[in-house]
């Protein structure tokens, strides 16, 4: 499989929106997030997220929570639930707000969205949501012409409906859209929804292939 780092060069048809994700994107990493994390619970720091890759009922958790079918409250003691099942005790009380101070905003990011909006181009935002208020600070209705947030239209991504309804929003063919992710297997669905991608690892590598996506490098 061509890597998706290599695909936004061969897309065929020219591109004329981006759909950014948020997490990761236009915010320091997830990962890194969720290390700190780890560190302040006194465990391995890997573990939270690995009880998303490999504990189903946490995975199960985390999948209701970002699809809008659980509140930030009834997730935080699920997870705390499955934390304690691995040796760390902790309450579940503002859990997701311990998350997310791990992360910063990335202007360099933030300022790619108006950049490439102000070339003509139409930007929608395309995240999957943690914590029932994860957008505090910054105004996206007036950074982005279309917001999709998968707690609120019930699907997350990888989900082609996800990608479907975010193109939808922003009156734009997937064909003709370029979606900006930091997770490998989002920027492959999305290609598999007909969208070009862009694997987000850092401002300066993904404005660089953002630009040549869109025929302006």
């Amino acid at each position: 499989m061509t890597s998706p780092t290599l695909a936004t060069t061969e897309h065929p048809v020219r591109a004329t929106a981006v759909l950014f994700d948020f997490g990761g994107v236009l915010t320091s990493s997830v990962f890194d997030a969720f290390q700190a994390f780890g560190e302040s619970l006194g465990c391995d720091p890997r573990l939270p997220l690995r009880l998303f890759r490999d504990d189903a009922e946490a995975r199960e958790l985390l999948v209701a929570h970002e699809e809008g079918r659980m509140r930030e409250r009834e997730f935080e003691q699920g997870f705390a639930v499955r934390l304690r099942a691995h040796g760390v005790e902790v309450d579940g009380s503002g859990l997701v707000r311990r998350i997310q101070s791990g992360m910063r905003a990335d202007h360099a990011m933030i300022e790619l969205v108006a950049e490439v909006r102000d070339a003509g181009f139409r930007v929608g935002l395309l995240s999957n949501s943690l914590g029932d208020d994860c957008y505090a600070g910054f105004d996206l209705a007036s950074m982005f012409d279309a917001v999709t947030i998968s707690g609120e239209i019930g699907v997350r991504k990888p989900s082609r409906r996800a990608y479907d309804i975010a193109c939808a929003r922003l009156d734009v063919d997937p064909g003709a859209t370029v979606m900006v992710d930091d997770l490998p297997q989002n920027i492959v669905a999305a290609e598999r929804a007909g969208l070009a991608g862009v694997l987000h690892r850092d401002a300066a590598d993904t404005t660089q292939r953002l630009w040549a996506a869109l025929g302006r490098s």
